[in-house]
This record gives C-alpha cells, sequence and structure tokens, in this order.
C-alpha cells in the first residue's frame, strides 16, 4: 500500500473511531488513548494527524456537514417531498452513522459551531429554503406559516435524533411518517396533497466510512 494511501487510511479510521466514542461517551469523557487504540493505531500516528482532541473533534465536524450534504443535495420535481423524502433520509442516517450523530452533538457545542458549520443551522436553513421555494409555487395550504412549519420540523428531528440515542425505535420510519401525516393536510395545498408520500419517495445511501480530504 502506498504511503499517501495509507496516511489517508490512518486518519479515516482516526475519525470514525473518534466519531463513534463521541457518540457512545461524549467528546469530554472520550480520550486521545482511546481514540487510538479502537481505531488500531499507535499514539503517535494519531498526533502525526491530529494535534489534539478538538483538532479531531474539527474533523469529525466536517466529515459529518459533508454527510449532511449528501442528504440534502436530493433532487425532486416537487419541493414538499424532497422536503419529506431529505428528513426520513437524516433520520434513516442517525440511526446507522455514528459520524453524522457525533456531528449533530458536537455542534451543540459552542466550541465546535463553525467547525461542522453548525449542522443544525445548516438544516434549518435548509428546511427553510424549501419552504419557502414551496410556497412561492403554491404548493403550501392557507395554514401553519413557513416560520411554524419550519420550527415544526426542525424541533421533530432534532427530538427523533435525541430520543433516538436511547431508544432506536424512534430512528425508524414510523413516527416520521405519523408527523408528516399528521403535518401535510394543514401544510399542502389541496391540489397536490395526494401526490405526496408521508413515509417517503427514495432510500439514498449515506456513505459510511470518512471522504478522504480535499
Amino acid at each position: 500500500m502506498a504511503v499517501q494511501e495509507r496516511a489517508v487510511r490512518t486518519r479515516n479510521a482516526l475519525i470514525v473511531s473518534a466519531a463513534e466514542l463521541f457518540d457512545r461517551d461524549g467528546f469530554e469523557v472520550a480520550s486521545l488513548s482511546m481514540i487510538s487504540a479502537r481505531a488500531g493505531v499507535s499514539s503517535g500516528a494519531l498526533h502525526f494527524h491530529f494535534s489534539s482532541k478538538a483538532a479531531l473533534a474539527d474533523a469529525v465536524g466536517q466529515e459529518a456537514a459533508q454527510r449532511l450534504e449528501m442528504i440534502i443535495r436530493q433532487r425532486g420535481d416537487g419541493g414538499l417531498q424532497v422536503l419529506i423524502d431529505a428528513t426520513h433520509a437524516l433520520v434513516r442516517a442517525l440511526d446507522c452513522d455514528a459520524v453524522l450523530r457525533a456531528g449533530f452533538g458536537l455542534s451543540d457545542r459552542a466550541e465546535h459551531d463553525q467547525v461542522g458549520a453548525g449542522l443544525r443551522r445548516v438544516w434549518q436553513e435548509w428546511v427553510e429554503g424549501v419552504l419557502v421555494r414551496a410556497e412561492g409555487e403554491g404548493v403550501l395550504a392557507g395554514g401553519p406559516s413557513v416560520r411554524d412549519a419550519v420550527t415544526a420540523v426542525v424541533a421533530v428531528t432534532a427530538g427523533l435524533e435525541t430520543l433516538g440515542r436511547q431508544d432506536a425505535s424512534w430512528l425508524s420510519q414510523t413516527p416520521l411518517t405519523r408527523f408528516w401525516g399528521l403535518l401535510l393536510p394543514r401544510l399542502a395545498a389541496a391540489s397536490c396533497l395526494e401526490t405526496l408520500v408521508a413515509s417517503g419517495t427514495c432510500t439514498p445511501t449515506v456513505t459510511a466510512t470518512a471522504s478522504a480530504p480535499q
């Protein structure tokens, strides 16, 4: 294996190991020795790639931000269905992707907010953008305002993320489908309501390993 390829694999292994421990134990509890041991990497190799735990957390946040970007880059004909599908994709990813979960956890910490581009903020701004577009296209009903709808969607996805840490059933398809079943009759215009699928229409794949640095 080439030296550069080995270095990339080592770096990626450390990012995944750190994410898993940050997600399981919390940033404060996870130590560099625990991270290197879990990754099967020497302490010296870890310090070659990352000068501190904060630097490693930065890398986790950046990787998580890329994974969130993969989710919100979905394409579709209707803004509301794109939003529904993205929420399902996010919840599925949170169920199986420790890097994404850790990224959201780190974004709650003020010192890491800008590192992962503040994942919660990115998600909220994207949701708002989709709903503003839907309003402009005339596919929203005269029920909740865009602000109210953004609040509901962001709050529910954040709540499912939190509840899912204790009970994985919250990250299954059913709770989110029920939420959309309740919201859509008030949110969507009658002319497009029957075309919307509350359970989502696609199953995008989220990369499960850290990407190589650009």
